[in-house]
């Protein structure tokens, strides 16, 4: 893998140049004539068995999942986009692949989902139609793949619409998913991507076109999405801030904090950006963060990173993403620190005056100081306030009380506790959460859903309703608080008798 360097990489070829095509096209054509492929494939797999849509979804995360491909694809992201690196790409692609397959494998998508005899409720899952995708620079190859995954569980196709920065690399991703439902006898045509180049003119002719638009990437695609007319799941920016309180273990926080931090560079939305640490164990903390790999900036240095990392109040393109030692030289930072894997910064303030309070998608950590745990609580609300509100926040503690005083008062989806964030987010192997590249954060950034995406998402449910007893209860049951409370004569009548 060649060195990344200060400058931004070449620049990518146009889409038009360098985009594979789909093995069975040899021309790219109109938003129409993939939403008519796309419906005739769906139309004609709408009924398979759960059998079959299992063995769909099975093909698809081999295209991915298979070592090959992973790296094939992993390297392509890092050439076009210059975002993260390789080693962290595969094991992205394999791990996220592996449990979300897991998981589909072991839910019903098909027929009857769920039967509730005292209620009289059968509940059948019928396919959605065509689910229109907007993917992310971020994640080209891994997102595509997610998405297309849980969409052709439910029985749907998918028409993908990624970043332009990434087209290539999720056009070649396409192109190998179509060939697994092909080597299986599946229409390669459940799974297709919007010919180059991508404008938002062909988005936003996607997003009206199709049954269901999932977007995980942009904020202004998320509001498009939700204005096109069709409906929409969108999902929030991340900016997650993590506490570490006096009961915790420290150098075991500190080495999941790293995990997390550095993994793929900082390109997931679920890297930790701030950890608030109470006073009792504040410089000891710091000096275990400092053993698993962290450099603690001075305060020359501190002014460099905000000068670098941002420009024009713009995070700095050339540096996002970026290698430790490529960041350590671009702030001049000593030679120590190019030995290092992520850096600490400290600050006191939040909010736009302080941009360090907000997501990097970089190496850089910040850190703040509280006096003790409920100024550590408040100072995570502020920083949420500020930016991410609704996605998630971690806690580095003994005491479980701390853990359900956060979720209680905090606006946040996840409340993760003792985890690297990164690896429990988005689903992990000791997390309960749903594998997903596609974190939903609630009405507290307009998102449509408060969980982690999943195929139960992309399903139309039927309820069969059968008569079962009556269960009426009576007025006094019902009211006779309210009655009590106001003297209500009937209701004090109805009590004495």
């Amino acid at each position: 893998m060649p060195v990344i360097g200060l400058k931004v990489p070449e620049r990518p070829l146009d889409p038009r140049e360098q985009a594979p095509t789909p093995s069975n096209r040899s021309e790219p054509d109109s938003v129409d004539a993939v939403m008519e492929r796309a419906r005739a494939a769906q139309g004609a797999f709408a009924s398979v068995d759960q059998e079959t849509a299992d063995a769909a979804v099975r093909a698809l995360a081999w295209s991915l999942y298979n070592p090959d491909h992973a790296r094939e694809v992993a390297e392509l992201a890092v050439q076009d986009t210059g975002l993260g690196n390789v080693a962290d790409k595969v094991r992205k692609k394999q791990r996220k692949t592996f449990g979300t397959l897991r998981d589909l494998l072991r839910a019903p998508s098909v027929g009857v989902i769920e039967r509730d005899e005292a209620k009289g409720l059968v509940k059948y899952a019928k396919p959605m139609g065509v689910i229109g995708a907007v993917t992310p620079s971020t994640n080209p190859g891994a997102t595509p793949v997610n998405k297309a995954m849980m969409a052709v569980k439910g029985r749907n196709a998918i028409v993908i619409a990624p970043s332009p920065l990434g087209y290539r690399t999720t056009a070649r991703i396409v192109d190998l998913m179509r060939r697994e439902l092909a080597a299986i006898g599946l229409p390669e045509d459940l799974v297709q991507i919007l010919p180059a180049p991508i404008t938002k003119d062909s988005t936003e002719a996607l997003m009206k076109a199709c049954d269901l638009v999932v977007v995980t990437g942009s904020q202004d695609n998320v509001r498009r999405a939700y204005s096109s007319g069709t409906p929409a799941i969108g999902v929030g920016a991340g900016n997650v801030p993590v506490i570490i309180d006096e009961t915790a273990d420290l150098d075991a926080a500190a080495e999941r904090i790293r995990d997390s931090k550095i993994f793929d560079n900082s390109t997931s939305c679920s890297s930790e950006n701030a950890v608030v640490i109470v006073d009792a164990v504040y410089d000891a903390a710091v000096a275990a963060l400092e053993r698993a790999g962290a450099y603690l900036c001075t305060p020359e240095e501190r002014q460099r990173v905000i000068e670098r990392l941002w420009v024009k109040g713009k995070l700095n393109r050339d540096l996002i993403a970026r290698d430790a030692e490529v960041l350590a030289g671009a702030f001049d930072l000593p030679a120590q620190a190019h030995a290092k894997s992520f850096f600490l910064v400290e600050e006191s303030g939040v909010g736009k005056a302080y941009p360090l309070s907000g997501e990097k998608l970089a190496l850089v950590l910040t850190v703040y100081r509280a006096s003790d745990f409920m100024t550590a609580k408040e100072r995570v609300r502020e920083i949420l306030e500020h930016q991410g509100k609704g996605h998630s926040c971690g806690l580095h503690t003994t005491d479980m009380d701390r853990a359900r005083e956060l979720a209680e008062d905090l606006e946040v989806v996840r409340v993760l506790v003792n985890f690297a964030h990164t690896f429990g987010n988005g689903g992990g192997f000791n997390s309960g959460l749903g594998f997903t590249l596609s974190m939903g954060c609630g009405s507290w950034q307009k998102n449509s859903i408060s969980e982690n995406l999943s195929y139960r998402h992309m399903l139309n449910i039927t309820h069969l309703v059968t008569p079962i007893p009556e269960d009426k209860p009576t007025e006094m049951e019902l009211f006779g608080p309210h009655w009590k409370r106001i003297g209500h004569e009937a209701g004090q009548a109805e009590a004495a008798r």
